[in-house]
């Protein structure tokens, strides 16, 4: 039975705290880019906001399951989870620099723009996620 408590308490300490970083970046994430996400996905149905968007979460979400799977405390996941969610705001400054109108593009709804940004994220969380491992 001690395992099992054991077992629950870093289960819910990891989901937890990947729950809770996944809102923090995404409200970050919100915040830095110039276009304004939800508002093009619910009120525009905008299709490049929603490929871009997603693509950035799922990027992030892919570090942060290879940081719980790669650490071996909660504390530790903590802090490999601000890596990842720099790594991620790094890649979009990259992607921004290589498409210094992607926030337009995306506004416009151009499929393209959104395609980029939502593979230089996912790349940046499996790279992040390599770079985690022991």
């Amino acid at each position: 039975m001690d395992e099992f408590l054991h077992g629950a308490f870093a289960f819910f300490g990891y989901f937890g705290g990947a729950i809770a970083f996944f809102l923090a970046f995404g409200a970050i994430y919100l915040k830095l880019t110039p276009h304004r996400e939800f508002e093009l996905i619910v009120r525009e149905h905008n299709a490049s906001a929603a490929i871009a968007l997603s693509g950035t979460m799922l990027g992030f979400a892919i570090a942060l399951a290879g940081a719980i799977h790669n650490t071996r405390s909660v504390l530790e996941f903590l802090a490999w989870a601000c890596v990842a969610a720099l790594a991620q705001l790094i890649a979009y400054g990259l992607a921004r620099l290589t498409h210094p109108n992607l926030s337009q593009s995306i506004e416009q709804n151009a499929l393209a723009s959104a395609i980029w940004l939502a593979a230089v994220s996912i790349s940046a969380g499996i790279v992040c996620d390599a770079c985690m491992s022991p």
